[in-house]
Order: C-alpha cells, then structure tokens, then sequence
C-alpha cells in the first residue's frame, strides 16, 4: 500500500480492513533513501457515508502517484503466473507498474490519459455532437498518451539489454511492446506522432461510439515476451519456464534501476519459492543478496527458505499477528 495502484491484489479499500475492526486502516513507514529519510503513511478515511484513501508524505497530504517518487516496488505474486496467458491488461499493469520505479512521471501520465479517455468516452455517448470538447480531449489523450507508449518502448528496451546479462537457471526474456501507438513512434518523432494520433482519434469517433470505448491507444498496447533460448513465445512455454522467466524480468528490473541511480527496489514475492527447483531456489537467493535489496518472501514451508537461514529474518503469521520465528 505504500506504493501507487491498488496494492498485490488490488482489493477494494473496505476489503483491506480487519474483519474484526470497527473502522479504518493504516500502514507507515520510513523510507530510508540513503542521505534523506522520508514518513510515508497511508490509510482508510472515512468522511461522511463516503470511504476514500489518504496519502501523506512528510506530513503533507498528497495523491497515490506521489509515492513512486519515494519508493521503488517490484512484485510477483501467484496469480501472476499467468501473465503470459491471459489478456493484455495484466501485462500492461506488470509493464506499468515497473516503469513507475523508472520514471515517477509516468503514474501522472497514465492517469491524465485515462481521465481524458474517460471523459470522451462519456462525452461520445451523451453529446457526439460536441466536437471542440471533443478535440480538447483527444489533444491531452494524444500528449499523454504518445508519452505513455515513449516510456514504455524506451523501457523494453533497456530492461531487453539488462535482461540478456541474466545467468542460468534463469532464461533470458526477449522483450517487445506490441500497440497502434508504438507503431506510430516506429517512423516518425513524438510531436508528428502526437498529430497522427490525434487524428485516428477524430476519424475513429463514430467507430468508438458504437464500441462503447476508445479502440486505439495505448491502452491496448501489449507487452510480448519470448524464451530467446527456445525461441517460443512465453505463452507456449512450460509453467517452470514462464515462473522463470517472470522471475528473470523482476531481477533485471532490480538491477537496473539499482544501476540507473533509481535506488534498488523493494522486492515483495509471494510464495517465490513454492514451484521452484533446488537450483532455482539457491541461484533466487544468492541473485537477491548479490541486489543488496530489501526483499520480503512469504511461503507456508519454512524448509524451501532453509538457503537464506543466517541471512535472513524469518517470521510467523497467525491470526493477524506477526511474531519472530524460533
């Protein structure tokens, strides 16, 4: 919850709360960043009949987006094991949500493109008629959105170039970003490509008005990714190959921002451990304290974490309460 978005599972704010509280949350922290230390807290606020999450940092209340200039955050949890296999969003959401520790600025230009499109969705629907109001949207949803593609591609390709100096067991991710959007910066500068957005926006007015949606942007994009040794895509390989591969991305990640002068993330992995070999596990280890990250593993089996016994905390949880393990 310290980091933008919706959290591991993105669960509804009153789903968060202790079944058996009879109000809000919260969750602090300090970030420490090396020379500066920032208080970061988050938590449920109820005004009225009206629930909504406050943000502070420093004691100044801020938006969600504001935290990923504070906090870098990479993390994989079950359900994501099938992000090769299921539909574009998640991995949108994967791709997104890693960029965010790159360049804080994308959050903000994600969602000035979503308000933008929302609006011109609801405004198609209503009056189709307005075309100035119209054209005022589509203007922000072409900036922001010609940004939003830029950052991504500029991203695959560096994570692509971090990716390829994994060792083994780990494969190696071949990374490309398929979109509409993407294909118009492919040929042309940001600016022409902004226009030529732009347009497709007003020629497609009709077109989205009958899909009940924008049906070009970035908001379609998809992030493809091939096993380069078997040259396959993610999606026909085996389950062990795509938890790999997942878990390669992750570390790449780690590295880079760690190299970018990003600071090196914080790594939440939600029963890592649980579909991984002998091998797979000590390399996930040893990666992990080569990183100098914090990172927390969650599992059910204390014996797949015995690699990390002397260098690592280990703790139980039990009924809402966390206690140091023996």
């Amino acid at each position: 919850m310290l980091g933008p978005g919706r959290g591991l599972r993105r669960a509804r704010l009153d789903e968060i709360q202790c079944h058996q509280a009879s109000e809000g949350w919260a969750v602090a922290a300090t970030v420490d960043r090396g020379e500066l230390a920032h208080q970061v807290g988050t938590g449920l606020r109820t005004v009225g009949a009206t629930e909504r999450r406050q943000i502070r940092i420093d004691m100044r209340t801020v938006k969600a987006a504001d935290l990923a200039n504070i906090l870098g955050l990479v993390w994989l949890t079950p359900q994501m094991d099938r992000l090769f296999v299921e539909g574009a969003s998640g991995r949108r959401a994967f791709l997104d949500r890693i960029l965010y520790g790159f360049d804080p600025g994308h959050a903000q230009r994600m969602a000035a493109y979503q308000k933008a499109m929302r609006e011109r969705n609801r405004l198609l629907k209503t009056r189709a008629g307005e075309a100035r109001w119209l054209g005022a949207l589509e203007d922000g949803m072409a900036e922001n959105g010609v940004a939003v593609a830029a950052s991504r591609r500029q991203w695959c390709a560096r994570l692509g170039a971090a990716a390829a100096l994994l060792e083994a067991p780990f494969p190696v991710p071949v990374l490309a970003l398929q979109g509409g959007v993407e294909q118009l910066l492919d040929d042309r500068p940001a600016l022409a490509a902004e226009e030529a957005f732009r347009k497709v926006l007003a020629d497609n007015r009709r077109r989205d008005t009958e899909a009940g949606g924008a049906t070009f942007g970035p908001h379609r994009s998809d992030l493809q990714v091939w096993h380069r040794a078997n040259e396959m895509p993610a999606a026909q390989c085996s389950t062990g190959e795509q938890k790999a591969l997942l878990i390669g991305l992750v570390l790449a990640t780690a590295r880079l921002m760690a190299a970018e002068g990003s600071g090196t993330p914080l790594l939440l992995l939600d029963e890592i451990a649980a579909h991984l070999d002998e091998t797979r596990r000590h390399a996930l280890y040893h990666a992990i304290l080569a990183l100098g990250a914090q990172a927390w593993l969650t599992g059910t089996d204390r014996h797949l974490f015995d690699g990390l016994s002397g260098t690592a905390q280990f703790f139980d949880v039990q009924n809402g309460a966390l206690t140091p393990a023996e």
